[in-house]
């Protein structure tokens, strides 16, 4: 699974370098036999952002860092050119993020899909595994303004280590949504939206669902 994720971000041409990091010794044995690269990090950091940030400090050359979860084989190069567009616009956003259009019948109610809501630019207001908004008239609920969030980020060099110096928060920690630790302390995340959609592998279903994903 991770050599597909490794394969098809290596495919997205506006990327200079992919990397794999890893605490895993036979995850490294696997990239590296594909051809890939690594970098072996400590098996004590906490967090995936964590493991990214520690790689980067050996790229100061990087002025943005991609931050791309192994449970994520069917992300397209599309994709990740969506999530770094305001980079290549010339802005500078601490961070961005990816999402599209949520299935509100069979997404809305689900805590292991994780919503969004955003104000007028695009930068995100919220993530909740709850259902947000709520909806007080009913007839509003086709309304596009809930999107379903994916789990893969971009952040500007300098913002990704300063993050990692950041103490965790409470709706952090209240909803396991790490992402939430940049909106409590006061920083901006930038929504970028895609018309596609992937499959996250966190479950032996998704896993089975996998074997037909398309």
């Amino acid at each position: 699974m991770v050599q597909m994720v490794y394969e098809n971000a290596s495919q997205c041409k506006i990327l200079s370098k992919v990397v794999v990091a890893t605490d895993s010794e036979e995850i490294a044995s696997v990239i590296k036999n594909c051809g890939g690269n690594v970098e072996l990090t400590s098996a004590d950091l906490q967090t995936g952002t964590d493991r990214v940030a520690a790689v980067a400090k050996k790229y100061d050359n990087m002025d943005v860092i991609i931050n791309l979860q192994g449970d994520e084989p069917f992300i397209k190069p599309k994709m990740l050119e969506q999530l770094v567009a305001p980079y290549l616009k010339g802005e500078s956003p601490e961070m961005t993020t990816l999402a599209y259009k949520l299935d509100m019948q069979g997404e809305f109610n689900d805590p292991g899909v994780v919503k969004v809501i955003t104000d007028l630019n695009n930068n995100a207001l919220y993530f909740s595994r709850s259902p947000i908004p709520y909806f007080r008239n009913k007839s509003q609920e086709n309304l596009p303004i809930v999107h379903h969030h994916m789990g893969l980020y971009a952040f500007r060099r300098d913002f990704l280590l300063h993050y990692t110096t950041l103490p965790q928060t409470p709706l952090e920690i209240t909803e396991s949504l790490e992402q939430l630790r940049a909106l409590e302390h006061g920083y901006r995340i930038r929504v970028c939206l895609t018309e596609e959609k992937t499959l996250e592998i966190n479950t032996p279903e998704e896993l089975a669902r996998a074997q037909d994903f398309k």
